[in-house]
């Protein structure tokens, strides 16, 4: 089943559920993907369009949950973290810090990258490698540190 077509089926069955949280945080995320979908007219929208929409939203949420924590606003915490939860499960599965660890080990042999001027070109192959599957903190701060 595509992307689109389970994001669809998970609102009608939260629609039955009475889940309000599920419902509205699959609209808006319904929504967001179709003004992508609007932005890239006349070319249809792919499946990767679609993943990086769920990206940008569930990094919205997490700075969010982070800037509400520092402001004390448990209530709006709450909140973020389950719209976080209901959109994650879109996600592919996240590497662990082990994996990313060897891969980015294995990418600056391969590129022969030294100092921290060689940065961009190990994160470009990183991120190409990772196929959305590395959260970019993370591995913007292991390469650093494999870099330094």
């Amino acid at each position: 089943m595509e992307i689109r077509e389970k994001i669809l089926a998970d609102i009608k069955a939260a629609m039955i559920a009475k889940n309000s949280v599920t419902l509205n945080t699959l609209r808006f995320l319904n929504a967001a993907i179709k003004n992508k979908e609007i932005e890239l007219r006349p070319e249809p929208i792919s499946p990767d369009d679609i993943m990086g929409v769920i990206k940008k939203l569930v990094k919205q949420r997490k700075e969010s949950i982070d800037q509400f924590t520092t402001a004390g606003r448990m209530d709006l915490v709450d909140q973020e973290t389950a719209e976080l939860k209901v959109m994650e499960a879109y996600m592919p599965a996240q590497m662990s810090k082990e994996q990313i660890e060897a891969m980015v080990s294995e990418i600056v042999a391969a590129t022969g990258a030294k100092t921290i001027k060689d940065m961009g070109s190990v994160m470009k192959a990183a991120m190409e490698k990772s196929a959305g599957q590395a959260d970019g903190k993370l591995l913007s701060e292991i390469i650093k540190s494999k870099l330094s």
